[in-house]
């Protein structure tokens, strides 16, 4: 006696299927709203990738602009080293020397042995937002070389034209727009892709981490542009963040918010008399040094007692800039050591006896001046040193290769059409009215970002017609 298996051929009959279909699956808030992302990151990956690329690759130049700016200006920087150092007033009278007609502003003592003594001085032959850098061996009083300095990080001419490049293009206001388009639209792309990455089906997790191999297809490289996007995503954010700070229309709602929030820099009185004076660190990266003050009033106690009563105060760092006193305002003693642990301690000082007018330690900026200063720093290549200036020019590079990988993926998925038109109507009625006031906000509070969004509407809008036009047409034909 045998028993039929109904699971197998030959046998008996198979009872017969349930006639009744499975029920749909209820759409998740994700299949809503995937289409509509991958369209916006289609969009804005064609048409604003381009400005990424210029802003990337001359992010990459400037990275690397730091050690270039070490060898091509080696004899200006660098001085043997010797058995005893001058007093710093007399450096500053070889400077003086060397260029009567400039004022000394600053004085920045070398860091460490074989660093020559950089006197910043405003010269009417200087480029405009830039101080004449006179750079004295400390040793002999020997002077080095003449170079234009630009901002608080002290940019000779190659790291200023590279960083210019940066910023505007060498177009002036003009020319900032395209920057701040680019910081505007990359944390949008970057969070975007990253959330396409992330919810992308894949057989195993490290899938997500790892890039694929095997022959050259579009799945390859959407595997590379997905992964390393991933590893990139936190990096470029801060950038983003960061790069928005110094823009013209955003970067005035980002300071007026910090200052609302209490995170407004503190000001730190250098006036005799005990007039505050401005505002330190955030923007001045990009800012110049500005016209030379007029020649100070009444007694001064020199350079170098300055310097030593600074000590005292607490100011302990071997990376310091002085600030010569003038219009009335005393000696201001910064330390500008940027590695961690960082040392950013800064003291205002009496001219005639040294009496300290105020002291500003780091540690008591609020958390979020904290944090801008720390941004800054790191945007600017400065932070950390040699590993935070790799670290840029890894970013930059992966920013460049993202967007080469995604257009190739364009090219490969020719005509390249995004997701299909209409996705909005997908998505809940409450969550597409928090989306529409969340970009509302967003667009208000970032103006390029919010103007460049319209502008892929219309785009959107006009191919939409024009297709529409176009099938009609077709349709009247083979009627």
């Amino acid at each position: 006696m045998t028993i039929d298996d109904p699971a197998r051929p030959g046998t008996a009959e198979a009872p017969p299927s349930d006639p009744t279909p499975p029920a749909p699956r209820k759409p998740t808030t994700w299949s809503a709203l995937r289409p509509l992302l991958l369209r916006l990151h289609f969009y804005a990956g064609v048409l604003v990738a381009p400005f990424l690329l210029v802003a990337a690759l001359s992010g990459l130049l400037y990275a690397l602009s730091f050690q270039a700016e070490k060898a091509v200006y080696a004899h200006e920087l660098e001085a043997p080293v010797g058995d005893t150092v001058l007093p710093l007033s007399r450096q500053v009278d070889a400077a003086r020397a060397a260029n009567p007609d400039g004022t000394v502003t600053a004085v920045w003592p070398g860091a460490e042995p074989g660093a020559t003594t950089r006197v910043l001085m405003a010269d009417p032959e200087a480029p405009e937002g830039t101080s004449l850098a006179v750079f004295v061996d400390p040793h002999t009083g020997d002077v080095r070389g003449q170079l234009p300095s630009y901002g608080s990080s002290g940019a000779l001419p190659l790291r200023t034209w590279i960083d210019g490049l940066h910023r505007d293009l060498h177009l002036g206001e003009f020319g900032r727009n395209y920057s701040e388009l680019a910081a505007s639209w990359l944390w949008v792309i970057a969070l975007g892709g990253l959330l396409l990455w992330i919810g992308r089906r894949r057989k195993s997790r490290r899938a997500l981490f790892v890039p694929e191999g095997g022959p050259a297809s579009r799945r390859r490289t959407l595997s590379w542009h997905g992964s390393v996007g991933l590893w990139a995503a936190a990096g470029l954010v801060l950038l983003s963040a960061t790069g928005l700070t110094w823009s013209r229309y955003a970067g005035e709602n980002i300071g007026a918010v910090q200052d609302g929030l209490g995170g407004a820099t503190p000001v730190l009185t250098a006036t005799v008399g005990g007039a505050p004076t401005g505002h330190e660190g955030h923007g001045g990266g990009h800012s110049g040094t500005g016209a030379g003050p007029a020649a100070p009033q009444g007694p001064d106690m020199g350079v170098d007692k300055a310097v030593e009563a600074a000590r005292a105060a607490g100011i302990d760092s071997p990376r310091i800039s002085v600030a010569l006193p003038a219009d009335g305002k005393g000696y201001v003693v910064k330390e500008t050591d940027t590695q961690f642990p960082l040392e950013l301690d800064s003291v205002a000082l009496d001219p005639a006896d040294g009496t300290v007018l105020d002291r500003l330690a780091f540690a008591d900026y609020p958390l979020l001046a904290k944090l801008t200063r720390i941004g800054i720093d790191a945007h600017m290549g400065v932070f950390l040193g040699l590993f935070n200036q790799l670290l840029l020019a890894a970013l930059a590079l992966a920013l460049v290769l993202l967007i080469l990988w995604g257009y190739r993926m364009w090219w490969l998925r020719r005509p390249g059409r995004p997701a299909a038109r209409g996705a909005w109507r997908k998505v809940p009625a409450t969550l597409l009215l928090l989306l529409a006031a969340a970009t509302a906000l967003v667009a208000w509070f970032v103006p390029l970002l919010g103007i460049s969004l319209l502008l892929f509407l219309a785009v959107d809008l006009a191919l939409a017609l024009t297709a529409k036009v176009g099938n009609r047409a077709r349709t009247n034909r083979t009627a």
